[in-house]
């Protein structure tokens, strides 16, 4: 079970970074954003659970990047 979500939080960063390479995507679109998020998220907490300290340090700046991405974008349409 846990490498599965290894590979779910992995595809979670990779998928968007590729489509943003292709340039089928943005960097502040919700797609991009939400999947890098949930991506990062599971990831930090894999790394917590296993005491991985410096994938939780790069896997929880990143998920944090995302959702400060998504809380502006939120906050610049209100």
């Amino acid at each position: 079970m846990e490498v599965a979500l290894q590979f779910v939080g992995a595809l979670g960063i990779l998928i968007p970074f590729t489509l943003l390479q292709l340039r089928r995507t943005t960097p502040d679109s919700w797609l991009y954003l939400s999947a890098n998020l949930a991506g990062a998220g599971i990831l930090t907490w894999l790394a917590l659970i296993e005491s991985q300290w410096g994938f939780v340090i790069l896997q929880g700046v990143w998920a944090l990047a995302a959702f400060i991405g998504l809380a502006r974008r939120a906050f610049r349409r209100a």
